[in-house]
């Protein structure tokens, strides 16, 4: 199970609204000068972190206020296979298409069009998947624990 911390925005039955507290390594890193990330953390395009929904099974949502600090658990596999599917199917689809297209002699434009048609189809696809099993119980992360103390005050 991979873990991360989140402070609850809002509390809904049987689970939270959760904004996922980012952590950057960039200051420690020997490449941010020349990273993307790091750029992007410097303009302040991370302010915030992420938001999430958790279901909260064992923990009964009453006892969890907006502002307190959770651990989020989300199962590796899960991540796993989510990773695959969200970045690889559309670039399987893309090389698809535009061999398809080589393989019947098309030319050069009409295979970089079958291509771009192959990546936006299978894009679209993932879309609408994950749409459908937005609701899933098994592909949303799980609040393990409230920690104790809350959020950081200010120094």
């Amino acid at each position: 199970m991979i873990h991360e911390r989140g402070r609850v925005i809002a509390v809904d039955a049987g689970a939270v609204q959760v904004e996922t507290l980012r952590r950057s390594t960039c200051s420690g890193c020997s490449a941010s000068a020349g990273c993307g990330h790091g750029l992007l953390e410097r303009l302040g395009v991370f302010q915030g972190g992420g938001r999430v929904r958790a279901l909260s099974p064992d923990l009964a949502s009453s006892s969890l206020k907006p502002g307190d600090e959770i651990l989020l658990g989300v199962d590796e596999n899960l991540l796993l296979k989510s990773a695959l599917l969200f970045y690889l199917s559309p670039l399987i689809g893309l090389f698809v298409l535009a061999l398809l297209a080589a393989r019947l002699d098309l030319g050069e434009p009409l295979i970089i069009v079958a291509g771009l048609a192959g990546f936006l189809l299978a894009w679209l696809l993932v879309r609408r998947y994950s749409r459908r099993h937005v609701d899933d119980p098994a592909m949303q992360p799980v609040v393990l624990r409230a920690l104790v103390g809350g959020p950081p005050g200010p120094v």
